[in-house]
């Protein structure tokens, strides 16, 4: 029986742990979700009375009024907050992407920041000594390749090893919990940004991906042992379902990093990132539709646009515009709007970019990568298949072939994870 059937008539606090499930009445529900920093604090912080608490979250990390976690826990008497731990970009979202970050002491609280994308990704026993719960509060976007659950699987795994229990506030997957899409990663791809073997587009929360890497062999990089000792607590959200992407929450989005800072730019993530990675596409980084506005050297607009009409991509359209720059340069380029969600396949578009990619430069960027280039693609793709097809194949490469192949894989996988899923 999925949780959501037990949460309709009233607001409760679901609480996951080795021991199986608690249930606690709370207040009416209220017009929007509750998100599960909300339900942590309307319990007034009952799991982790009497415990030190680590807290790894960003900015995006807020209860349902907008406040930062941080901020929650510091003002709460029930909470012994003792240390923070940063993910990528930092607990203030102030740190580029792909830059390693420094441990320091936060000016804020005066509490020590472990950063968990610098020196080290996994915490260190040394990190995690004087701490006896580690709360985990990250907005993820619903992609494969964002940090964020790659950070949460290593600090499971850590935490596991040293006896620390973690507690996983759930927070809404932004593209809902229906859309499922694009490839698997081959095992030899996994990397911190394919840290799960399942596909780009993946449809659960982080609370869900937590709660399936926990009771699933072999997800989790420790020995059976430790996954099945290790302590996992999901404080859930009330209200939210599967159906519901972030507008229908009532919850205002905060930027999960720096070239993420609109809904818009959350769902051309999955639709443009993968394809522009090799080759002359530009996907919008720098200007005020990051991921949702194409440009390719030495194409226009208008070429742009009836490239890809051709190919009948269902449930997207091609818009051609020319943005204004802060230096007063103009671009001209297509934005990609979303026509037909039902229709949506979000990871559709990155592979039709790749093979007109490989139609309109000679020689093909791909079979001209370096080692490095190739190995970096393929740890975002995740299928070698993929690229042994587009290497030999070129811009006649069957990108329909390969979807459909991954649309099968994406209802395997949906069987799969049923059994975890909390909504």
């Amino acid at each position: 029986m999925k949780l959501f059937s037990l949460l309709r008539a009233s607001l409760v606090v679901f609480l996951f742990s080795m021991g199986g499930f608690l249930f606690q009445e709370s207040f009416a529900s209220s017009a929007k979700i509750t998100l599960g920093i909300d339900f942590l604090e309307e319990n007034k912080f009952s799991v982790l009375k009497g415990k030190r608490v680590g807290l790894l979250t960003h900015p995006a990390g807020r209860n349902g009024m907008s406040e930062s976690t941080v901020d929650v826990f510091v003002r709460s008497p029930d909470v012994n907050l003792v240390a923070l731990f940063g993910p990528e970009h930092g607990i203030y979202g102030d740190e580029k992407a792909s830059v390693p970050v420094d441990d320091k002491i936060d000016n804020k609280t005066g509490l020590p920041v472990f950063s968990l994308y610098g020196k080290f990704r996994k915490p260190s026993a040394k990190m995690l000594e004087k701490v006896d719960s580690l709360v985990i509060d990250l907005q993820d976007v619903g992609v494969r390749c964002y940090t964020y659950i790659s950070c949460m699987r290593y600090a499971m795994e850590a935490c596991f090893e040293a006896g620390v229990e973690v507690v996983v506030l759930d927070r809404p997957n932004p593209l809902g919990g229906r859309k499922v899409s694009g490839p698997s990663i081959d095992k030899s791809c996994m990397s911190y940004v394919g840290a799960f073997q399942f596909p780009f587009v993946h449809g659960m929360t982080i609370g869900e991906i937590a709660l399936w890497s926990k009771k699933v062999p072999g997800v989790l990089q420790t020995t059976e042992k430790c996954r099945k000792m290790g302590k996992l607590i999901i404080v859930p959200m009330v209200g939210w379902t599967r159906d519901m992407t972030w507008p229908q929450t009532g919850l205002k989005w905060y930027p999960t990093s720096p070239n993420i800072p609109t809904l818009d730019s959350v769902a051309g993530y999955p639709m443009t990132g993968l394809g522009a990675q090799l080759g002359k596409f530009k996907h919008g980084i720098g200007t005020k539709f990051p991921f949702r506005f194409l440009t390719y050297e030495g194409k226009s607009a208008a070429e742009i646009k009836a490239a890809f009409e051709q190919y009948n991509i269902p449930g997207i359209g091609f818009n051609t515009k020319t943005l204004t720059q802060p230096d007063g340069k103009q671009i001209a380029g297509v934005y990609i709007s979303i026509e037909n969600w039902n229709k949506w396949n979000p990871t559709a578009l990155p592979f039709y970019m790749m093979k007109l990619s490989a139609l309109w430069q000679t020689p093909s960027p791909f079979t001209e990568a370096s080692e490095s280039e190739v190995t970096l693609f393929n740890k975002h793709v995740g299928s070698l298949r993929w690229w042994s097809a587009l290497t030999g194949q070129g811009s006649q490469v069957d990108v329909t072939e390969f979807l459909a192949s991954w649309e099968a894989n994406a209802e395997k996988f949906k069987k799969e994870i049923n059994p975890f899923l909390l909504y």
